[in-house]
């Protein structure tokens, strides 16, 4: 039996979240005050992102993802806006992360991109910034090119814009390079994780150096950008009959079993919706019970289906994730 470090009864999950209604953090994240489910906001059109957004707010979120490339943030913020009116909660108590983008990590343009942000969303600090990929681009092309944009970050990180810095989507020997050669060591790593990516001695890594980890496309090739489910791709995640299977027997759905496999490991997860009944279903996952050999189930599918969805390697024209599962 594979070690799980979240609790696996809805009686202690909700008890462990201080309550049904409300979403509060899991000791065993770190930095502690960072809720294990979160809200994604990746490819949500700006049509409706402000709705889901103040949505996700009001089913119980306190946990919200963006980005910069996601183009998205200023409806994002509207969204924040307004979830936090309607439910009177303090911006204090939800965290939100953004992310730096490849255009900006020459380091005079660093602290322009961050303010940017800020702008777009409404927000005078951000709970966690992250470098996006450990990927520069500028006119004179595409390289490797992140110590000096995360030394700008460092100084940020000193402000009072940023309370937390990260990774993400950096390999082990990125990762290393970074806290050999910095003051600041990473509080959060995010990167892409399910049950066909599962990256176990990643994680783990993650745990012995003290960096929190969030998962993101926990629902794998259920992305349409993943543009997947066809030739050898491994059947959608949502739909896989071991996934089926277990979510009927426990009264939950496959997209909660998804979310509680993830969060049993010890890391946040964020997934995404645009409907506000998916939002709800989604949170719906504190309240799901899977027991010890649904977990073990769930972590045998990769053995059948290893598969990374996101690797822009060849469109950078950089080797990614080397070292890492399926790179």
């Amino acid at each position: 039996m594979r070690l799980h470090l979240w609790a696996l009864t809805a009686p202690a999950a909700v008890a462990a979240l201080g309550g049904s209604d409300v979403q509060q953090p899991l000791a065993v994240v770190k930095p502690s005050t960072i809720p294990s489910l979160g809200f994604g906001t990746w490819n949500l059109d700006k049509s409706n992102v402000s709705e889901a957004v103040s949505a996700a707010l009001q089913a119980g979120y306190r946990h919200l993802d963006c980005a910069t490339i996601y183009g998205n943030q200023k409806e994002v913020g509207k969204g924040i806006a307004d979830g936090l009116k309607k439910t009177g909660v303090k911006r204090t108590d939800v965290w939100i992360t953004s992310k730096l983008w490849n255009d900006h990590h020459d380091p005079s343009l660093v602290e322009e991109a961050l303010d940017q942000t800020l702008s777009d969303l409404g927000l005078d600090y951000l709970d966690l910034w992250l470098m996006h990929w450990p990927v520069g681009s500028s006119q004179a092309g595409t390289k490797l090119d992140y110590l000096e944009a995360w030394h700008a970050m460092e100084k940020l990180h000193k402000t009072d814009k940023l309370r937390n810095i990260g990774l993400s989507n950096f390999s082990p020997d990125q990762l290393r390079d970074i806290i050999k050669n910095s003051d600041t060591k990473p509080a959060v790593h995010q990167f892409e994780m399910h049950p066909y990516l599962p990256q176990q001695d990643w994680v783990a890594t993650h745990e012995d150096l003290g960096i929190a980890v969030t998962a993101y496309s926990p629902f794998a090739n259920t992305n349409p950008t993943y543009n997947s489910g066809g030739g050898d791709d491994p059947p959608f995640l949502l739909k896989n009959t071991d996934m089926v299977a277990i979510a009927a027997a426990r009264g939950c759905t496959t997209a909660q079993v998804a979310l509680v496999w993830g969060m049993s490991r010890g890391y946040s997860v964020i997934p995404k919706a645009s409907h506000a009944n998916h939002i709800r279903e989604n949170f719906g996952a504190l309240g799901c019970r899977l027991h010890g050999g649904d977990l073990d189930r769930i972590d045998d599918l990769s053995e059948r289906y290893l598969k990374r969805f996101n690797n822009p390697s060849g469109d950078y024209g950089i080797k990614l994730f080397d070292g890492l599962e399926d790179s």
